[in-house]
């Protein structure tokens, strides 16, 4: 009961620091003068009042957080937020169930960027925005800042930063204190925004467009303010330029934090991680593009090359922003799009699904077992861009796969019980656990999943929160070992 309170106590924190998010949203209603200044107060009043009352009925149990505390108040953290997060859709969206309503929310903090809505380009400004913002600050993660604000108010770190970041190598730090990491990763990110948000615009994207797909670009998010999605500009600058950041936001952000701190981009060339998805992605898009163009789906190379570029880097780096309905196209060239949102993101980064480090060493893991066959003396230490990799990762990693298939693969059944066709829901949680946005069949770019029944969005919506929370983070809280003493 202890460790319930005082992980309770660490969440209204959370909470009334979470309530100034809604500062973005008011100001831009005021602004546009959209009808939904009201809305949004009362939901920051919400939010505030629940934090602080949280905060006055369990101030006794603050302490410091171990590490089944860090687990805990991760998976808590994740579910409480989207659902403090609805107050604004369910009171200016009439109509908007709760199950809708709290899986846009879910979808936007994950940086799924799956959606229900209908109706984006006349939706109010301030809705849009919100949305957009909780992309973004899914992003870099909630708990991430928290490890920077929270040591401030008296309550340790190192616990969530170990149990939120995603990756086999994110025991490493970036510098000796992990608020100062924490603090150092997230100015990067506010930087790389900041040029994604002037670049959009130069583009050709107005100010308000500019900033929310900039923050869906950077979360990785996907939202956007209009149904048909990027297809919408029909654009190529703006294509080009979401590229660029899409790519950027799939690389590890302590890469970028390094660069910045050294200025030298020479870095970049030590990211093996970083270059390896590179590789895959261009040399996918160069693939699609002539295989496409091949199948006579556009009438010339460049164009196919343009459109299976922008949305293969989109699916590939677990974004989920369109610019054509993928869906209409060769099954191949979808499915392997799916397939890349599955390994290209780096760890570190605001992407989901395996990541490619993963990859990776399951790569040179059955390179080690061709050569244990050939010679069963030799010892073949794994090293990835010069570094041995232990075997305890190597064995965490194929653990990590095992649960990752056996999650697809019984999330997937949980649908097709449910009368949803196979293409439909195989690729519906692929997207979803990916954190990557649309599948195909009736969850495809033309359509959203709003299509989907409440069972099956509940489904999904669990499959988002598994793929961010890399499943470990959450199926352990499941076992009874974390609840003995």
């Amino acid at each position: 009961m202890q460790r319930a309170l005082t992980v309770l106590h660490a969440l209204s924190l959370m909470l009334v620091v979470f309530s100034i998010a809604y500062v973005m949203p008011i100001l831009t209603s005021l602004i546009y003068g959209d009808g939904t200044l009201i809305d949004f107060a009362l939901a920051m009043l919400w939010t505030f009042a629940s934090g602080l009352l949280m905060w006055i009925l369990t101030r006794r149990y603050q302490g410091e957080l171990s590490i089944r505390h860090g687990f805990l108040l991760v998976v808590v953290m994740w579910t409480a937020m989207p659902a403090f997060a609805t107050l604004p859709l369910l009171l200016a969206l009439p109509g908007l169930s709760f199950t809708d309503a709290y899986f846009e929310t879910m979808s936007g903090l994950t940086t799924t960027g799956a959606t229900v809505l209908t109706g984006l380009d006349t939706m109010p400004q301030a809705i849009n925005l919100w949305r957009h913002e909780l992309n973004w600050l899914g992003g870099m993660g909630i708990i991430v800042l928290a490890v920077a604000i929270l040591p401030l108010l008296g309550i340790g770190g190192r616990q969530l930063y170990k149990a939120e970041t995603p990756g086999p190598m994110k025991d490493a730090t970036l510098t000796p204190r992990i608020t100062e990491t924490a603090r150092n990763l997230w100015l990067v990110y506010l930087g790389i925004t900041i040029a994604c948000i002037v670049s959009l615009k130069i583009a050709g994207m107005t100010w308000f467009d500019a900033v929310c797909h900039a923050f869906a670009a950077m979360g990785l998010g996907g939202f956007s303010t209009h149904d048909a999605s990027v297809g919408f500009f029909n654009s190529p600058a703006i294509e080009i330029v979401l590229i660029v950041f899409m790519l950027l936001a799939a690389m590890n952000f302590a890469t970028h934090f390094l660069v910045w701190r050294e200025k030298s981009l020479r870095l970049y060339l030590h990211d093996s991680e970083g270059i390896a998805t590179i590789l895959v992605v261009l040399a996918s898009c160069l693939g699609i593009g002539f295989y496409l163009w091949w199948q006579g789906t556009y009438p010339s190379f460049w164009t196919a090359l343009r459109h299976a570029s922008f949305n293969l880097v989109s699916l590939a780096t677990d974004c989920g922003f369109a610019s054509e309905d993928f869906n209409k196209w060769p099954i191949f060239a979808p499915l392997w799009m799916l397939f890349l949102s599955c390994i290209t993101a780096s760890s570190g980064s605001t992407g989901g699904g395996i990541k490619m480090i993963r990859t990776m060493i399951l790569f040179k893991q059955a390179g080690r077992e061709f050569r244990k066959l050939l010679h069963p003396a030799a010892i073949n230490p794994m090293k990835i861009g010069g570094h041995v990799i232990p075997n305890n990762i190597v064995f965490s990693v194929l653990g990590f796969i095992f649960l990752y298939f056996m999650s697809v693969v019984t999330l997937t059944f949980a649908l097709l019980i449910s009368g949803l066709d196979f293409i439909s829901a195989f690729s519906a949680i692929i997207a979803c656990i990916n954190n990557a946005g649309p599948g195909l069949g009736v969850v495809g770019p033309a359509s959203n999943f709003g299509v989907l029944t409440d069972f099956q969005t509940w489904v999904c919506t669990l499959a988002m929160l598994l793929g961010r929370l890399e499943i470990f983070t959450l199926l352990i809280i499941f076992t009874p070992r974390f609840w003995q003493r």
